[in-house]
């Protein structure tokens, strides 16, 4: 009797895997080591479980994601079990403090189980960032079994720093967007959200102090209309997010292993804020919140010493809702021509023994005292580096990879963000007819895909310095939820091998291949992508003009 029940579970096994959707553990971005055996394979039924033991509020997250990704991708509704006991097939979720790695995780598969295990809870959502985009995408209601073949992987990131950005101050994104485009991340296994929230077009957080710059300079009068042409729309455009939404934003990312670092960029970039106080400015004003877009002259007066109060308080307000380690400082395209006609910033460059073109480095010090004082540290964009600034400073560099090598030589850590590889609002076809309207440089896949932040070539003492890579999404010509995921996909499966993989193990032909199931899981969750990389698809939408 016993040996015939064991003979009918055999045969239904049997039946299941030969109707059934295999896994392919082939993901982007790729694991480091994938090891297939030839042992019995693992079946994903609707009876199979979750087992989480830990009450640690994020493996418990982990348990609950893992098990609506499975039924987005497969249409099985599994459940979470405390139970180490369960005898049917399950899917268990464990902390090993033996693999090294904050980030690393292993997933370990055979006949009976699925095991996921890492370090951290973060490690651990690795994994099952992994696994979800292992599966099949199966239609609904079709209850389909799915075979994981038995494997060993073992995986860690190559960058600590992984990181998005999105602007929000050009264009405002709602709540419910900003979500999304933090679900893009966790799906692309970055781990860091960086989020433009002030510019000369908008301010877009609140400042309890300082009530007037959302009341004032989160809105303004009209947006110029194409590429600076001299017509404005003149609508009225504004947005701002209240403390509360941005603590939820933080909450949400963090739920996710996302850090939100907020970047107020100054001393420049900063006409929103002179709109609403004028006085911080060297000429007094009036002044507009901006409609165009580029370099405004008109920047803080770094010889009024109410300015340096007025960033202070910023900060203050800032550490309260971000509990990022970094504040991310701007310092980005500030002109002198206002320093140079100013009595009280030529005093002060006078009382301190500097060249005007140094009063930036003077006030960028001022500001890093006080943010360290906070327990925090300042990121900032690479012209930083052109005044005497700490050593202590992280460097952004957007200029090229040469500033972040030359940053890394001083001694600053630096996180690559060349315009050449990783300024997501270019355009990724040459034929700018069939583009969005947007900037006119070209960054294609391929371009995305061929960034290395650290190249053997650079000397070891500076590699040392790379902490990782980052894209970043200015919104001058990207208005629209949809636009932005044009925008952004599928370049950010280019960036996410860019930051994950090991250099040695890239292999672009091999991407596209893989880039194939990526796309389906973009469709599922009706994503809007560029089609560029699947020609045929992408002649056909073209052949129907």
């Amino acid at each position: 009797m016993h040996k015939r029940i064991l003979l009918t579970m055999a045969l239904c096994a049997s039946l299941l895997q030969a109707g059934a959707a295999d896994a392919d553990y082939h993901v982007i971005p790729l694991p480091q080591q994938i090891t297939i055996s030839r042992s019995n394979p693992f079946t994903l039924l609707p009876t199979t479980q979750v087992i989480c033991t830990s009450s640690d509020d994020l493996m418990q997250r982990n348990a609950h994601f893992l098990c609506d990704y499975i039924k987005e991708t497969t249409g099985m509704a599994l459940t979470v079990s405390i139970n180490t006991k369960v005898k049917s097939p399950a899917i268990v979720l464990a902390i090993d403090p033996k693999i090294d790695g904050e980030e690393a995780y292993r997933i370990t598969v055979n006949q009976r189980k699925v095991i996921i295990s890492g370090r951290t809870s973060a490690g651990i959502f690795y994994g099952i960032q992994t696994l979800r985009k292992s599966l099949p995408i199966i239609s609904a209601g079709s209850a389909e079994p799915v075979v994981l073949p038995a494997a060993e992987i073992s995986d860690a990131p190559r960058f600590s720093y992984r990181g998005m950005m999105l602007d929000c101050s050009r264009h405002f994104f709602t709540l419910d967007f900003v979500k999304r485009y933090i679900d893009l991340l966790a799906l692309h296994n970055m781990n860091v959200f960086h989020w433009h929230l002030t510019d000369d077009q908008g301010w877009r957080i609140e400042i309890k102090k300082y009530p007037k710059l959302t009341e004032i300079g989160s809105k303004r009068t009209g947006t110029v209309m194409g590429h600076n042409s001299d017509v404005d729309d003149g609508q009225p455009y504004g947005g701002f997010y209240t403390q509360q939404e941005a603590k939820e934003i933080v909450e949400y990312a963090r739920q996710r292993h996302i850090t939100v670092i907020p970047e107020i960029d100054m001393p420049g970039h900063m006409k929103a804020a002179l709109a609403a106080y004028p006085e911080l400015g060297c000429t007094g004003g009036p002044y507009e919140v901006g409609h165009t877009w580029g370099v405004y002259k008109d920047v803080l007066c770094l010889g009024n010493e109410q300015v340096y109060q007025f960033v202070n308080d910023i900060i203050d307000e800032l550490v309260n809702i971000f509990p990022a380690k970094y504040i991310h400082i701007g310092g980005d395209e500030t002109p002198t021509v206002r320093w140079a006609e100013c009595p009280k910033c030529q005093k002060v460059a006078a009382e301190h023994n500097l060249k005007l073109n140094k009063l930036q480095a003077y006030f960028t010090n001022r500001v890093e005292k006080h943010i360290n004082s906070k327990g925090r540290e300042i990121i900032g964009w690479d012209e930083i580096l052109d005044g005497d600034i700490n050593q202590s400073a992280t460097i952004m560099s957007w200029r090229g990879i040469e500033p972040g090598e030359r940053g890394a030589k001083l001694g600053h850590d630096v996180i690559m963000s060349p315009t050449s590889h990783c300024y997501f609002d270019y355009k990724q076809y040459d034929d700018e007819s069939a583009e969005p309207e947007g900037q006119h440089g070209l960054i294609t896949v391929e371009k995305v895909y061929e960034l290395d932040p650290a190249p053997a070539s650079m000397p070891a003492e500076s590699r040392k310095h790379i902490l990782g890579a980052q894209a970043n999404l200015w919104s001058e010509y990207i208005a629209y939820p949809n636009r932005a995921e044009y925008a952004v996909l599928p370049r950010m499966a280019a960036l996410s091998e860019v930051q994950w993989t090991p250099a040695g193990q890239k292999n672009y032909d091999n991407f596209k291949e893989r880039a194939e199931h990526m796309a389906k899981i973009y469709d599922l969750y009706h994503y809007v992508y560029a089609l560029h990389l699947w020609p045929n698809r992408f002649n056909h939408n073209r052949s129907e003009w």
